[in-house]
């Protein structure tokens, strides 16, 4: 049982992208701090393995297959996470490489829409969720490391991650008179399924190059970002909106 302002038990949370990577990490230690999850994705053998992990530790979870592009979509799974909806914690992303001037119109639409439109979808839909409600909820989006410094190659991942944090920052503005806080994490080079993706080679470089940057010397776990948003999510930030928290080992030290 975690400590009492780390308790959920009696929330609900609806969490995108918790198929795998991120979002499945989230989505466990949300159900083992004591939220019934509500876990939504794509992948629906990837969303099952989720939520029976959650069963199996003796959590609450419910599989909603959701394509988060889908405004739709999205507010149907807004309501059946009902009646009351408490934490947003909005994963889903993609990631697409090319460099500026091999960037095609169908790349930065794609990745604009799941990086930047699904996470502004989720939030409207779960803002207005809350304030219906009257509820004094959480909402979570997730940035990236890509937006503090200059990544070649990145250009539409780290444009819909930039638009994230201004999203971030308007919502909280917009949403702290009806108690509700919006914050986000912008993790550092984390191992997951989706950078596993990437070539080999490019794969070991990279990391390699996490490894000499971080003060900590090592390269981040889904679990790490997850720790992050429980705290988010939880009463021990109830002082906390519109901030972006940064965990990547050091590795960029934003102000």
């Amino acid at each position: 049982m975690p400590l009492k302002a780390y308790d959920l038990t009696g929330r609900t949370a609806l969490v995108t992208g918790a198929a795998s990577g991120i979002g499945r990490a989230c989505a466990l230690l949300l159900a083992e701090a004591g939220a019934t999850v509500h876990c939504a994705d794509l992948d629906e053998s990837g969303l099952h393995e989720t939520t029976a992990l959650i069963t199996k530790a003796g959590g609450t979870a419910h599989p909603h297959r959701l394509d988060v592009t889908d405004r739709t979509q999205l507010a149907a799974a807004v309501s059946a996470a009902g009646p009351r909806l408490d934490i947003l914690a909005a994963i889903a992303g993609i990631m697409h490489r090319s460099t500026v001037l091999e960037t095609r119109d169908e790349d930065l639409d794609r990745v604009l829409a799941v990086n930047f439109k699904g996470v502004l979808y989720a939030c409207q839909e779960a803002a207005r969720a809350m304030i219906a409600t009257n509820t004094p909820g959480s909402i979570i989006t997730m940035a990236s490391g890509a937006v503090d410094a200059a990544n070649a190659g990145l250009l539409c991942y780290s444009t819909a991650k930039a638009a994230v944090v201004q999203l971030t920052r308007t919502l909280a503005t917009e949403l702290g008179p009806h108690s509700i806080r919006v914050n986000a994490v912008a993790p550092g080079w984390i191992r997951t399924p989706m950078t596993d993706r990437h070539d080999a080679v490019l794969q070991h470089r990279a990391e390699a190059a996490v490894v000499r940057a971080s003060p900590l010397g090592r390269v981040g776990e889904p679990e790490d970002i997850a720790h992050a948003v429980l705290h988010l999510a939880s009463d021990a930030s109830a002082f906390t909106t519109g901030q972006i928290l940064h965990p990547n080992g050091g590795v960029a030290m934003p102000w």
